[in-house]
């Protein structure tokens, strides 16, 4: 057994028995937690963010930051031994950031007085490599516990710790038993990941050993808090007076809990949205001020080219007209030939199109584009002979059309200029949308706020305040009699 004391121990004990079958649904039964979670790591690492600062100014890492992080690294542990990151037990994670004496899987982290200001720049990012190449072998890549939060949770996450896990189960399945050999070694992967996460996220100053410490009790690692021992009948737990039951969630508390996961998600969401727009706003926006689409390719064996009808409704006293700003539209032939494009009422282009053959494009994808076809043949005149167009263009090379969005039923139509058959063309559609700065701004500025609340609702509802030492239940010493 190694004598090497490091300040981060990580403890599970296998179950004796375990359900053949349970670990089939398990992926589903961990889906509130994994919620929480996801909310909670998000607070992680905004208080990360202000440790990095505490230490750096101060050498100390701030000790209620410091509970709260361990808390999330120990509810991390519990829900990946319950489920796929070990498989050690069929008893379900409780929703707390303390330790549970009664719980198979256990993590501690010895608080540091002082840590270095200089290692606090370098260590998350660079001195943690070695480690990070390590564990990404054992758990896959990406951060370890999260591989169970997407949408790949029933393929295991990866990893060596991922295969390893799905033989035990697949032994469980048929014989009963969870190979002990297996589970040491899964356990000791574990271990490592969670040594590396607690020295990435600037906890302790001593490096991680380069050593798998096997086993369910930590053999790297002498006890760090050793708890005081409990009344008959009452668990084992250092911050629980004898004869007091383990603190349980209110009804506020879960209503809270509830609340702050809602919120946070639908804050992520939003933030999903603004990111888009700010993206099309920045990213997509042209030297002419046009937010521009992608160029597509477009064709059809018939005389034209047209889009589904579309109808603009856009009131007065609803949304403002200059939100939509203006609309280009701009094709180029692909063989050359002069091109026609124009804009006119749907009812004006679905008389000039009776009996012709033509394309309706339906849908426009990445790899494949959908089109109506219409049979009939060739139109009576050429498109630019007709005064039904609101706007048009019409001649060899790029074409473009601008249009000041206005309310009707629309259609737009690309043709040959001469109204010959076998279109291909090249376009591109564009919008000034001069709200569109605003409306990301707005998006992401509330979401922010949003992810502030849910963030803060979940951590009111998972924290709670230290129980009284015996000290303050018993009241004040006696006075000394004279």
């Amino acid at each position: 057994m190694s004598t090497t004391t490091y300040p981060v121990r990580v403890d599970g004990a296998l179950d004796d028995r375990l359900n053949r079958w349970l670990w089939l649904v398990k992926w589903v039964l961990v889906i509130p937690l994994l919620f929480v979670l996801a909310v909670l790591w998000i607070a992680f690492a905004l208080l990360s963010f202000v440790a990095f600062f505490a230490i750096l100014f101060t050498g100390r890492y701030p000790r209620g930051i410091f509970e709260f992080n361990v808390g999330v690294l120990r509810w991390s542990w519990r829900v990946q031994f319950y489920a796929y990151g070990a498989l050690g037990t069929d008893k379900y994670p409780p929703f707390t950031l303390h330790d549970v004496p009664d719980y198979p899987a256990h993590l501690e982290v010895k608080y540091p007085e002082h840590l270095s200001r200089g290692l606090v720049l370098v260590k998350w990012w660079l001195l943690a490599i070695p480690h990070y190449i390590v564990v990404a072998f054992f758990v896959g890549g990406g951060t370890w516990f999260a591989t169970q939060a997407d949408d790949r949770a029933w393929a295991w996450g990866g990893g060596l710790v991922g295969l390893l896990v799905l033989v035990a189960a697949i032994v469980l399945l048929f014989t009963g038993r969870y190979p002990r050999s297996v589970f040491d070694f899964v356990l000791g992967m574990n271990r490592w990941a969670l040594r590396v996460a607690a020295y990435a996220g600037l906890m302790v100053d001593e490096y991680p050993p380069f050593r798998l410490d096997l086993g369910g009790d930590d053999p790297g690692t002498t006890k760090l808090h050793e708890p005081p021992p409990a009344g008959p009948g009452t668990p084992n737990r250092a911050s629980q007076l004898p004869g007091q039951a383990p603190p349980r969630m209110t009804a506020g508390r879960v209503i809270a809990l509830v609340v702050g996961i809602v919120v946070t998600l639908a804050s992520v969401a939003g933030l999903a949205v603004g990111g888009a727009l700010a993206w099309l706003d920045e990213g997509r926006r042209d030297s002419a001020g046009f937010v521009t689409s992608g160029q597509v390719t477009l064709s059809t064996t018939g005389y034209a080219l047209t889009s589904e009808n579309f109808t603009i409704d856009v009131g007065a006293t609803t949304i403002p007209r200059d939100w939509f700003g203006d609309l280009r539209i701009r094709v180029t032939s692909t063989d050359g030939v002069p091109m026609f494009v124009g804009l006119a009422r749907s009812a004006d282009v679905a008389t000039y199109l009776t009996g012709v053959g033509y394309a309706t494009v339906r849908s426009i994808g990445t790899d494949r584009t959908t089109y109506d076809d219409h049979a009939g043949g060739a139109p009576s005149s050429s498109p630019a002979e007709l005064q039904i167009w609101r706007v048009q263009s019409s001649g060899p090379g790029e074409q473009t059309i601008t249009w000041p969005v206005e309310n009707g039923d629309w259609t737009l139509v690309v043709m040959a200029a001469d109204g010959s058959a076998n279109i291909g063309v090249r376009a591109d559609v564009g919008a000034t949308a001069p709200s569109l700065e605003w409306a990301w701004i707005a998006v992401l500025a509330s979401a922010g706020l949003t992810l502030l609340l849910g963030v803060v609702l979940v951590v009111v509802a998972v924290v709670r305040r230290p129980q009284p030492g015996p000290s303050a239940l018993q009241g004040p010493p006696p006075a000394p009699m004279e």
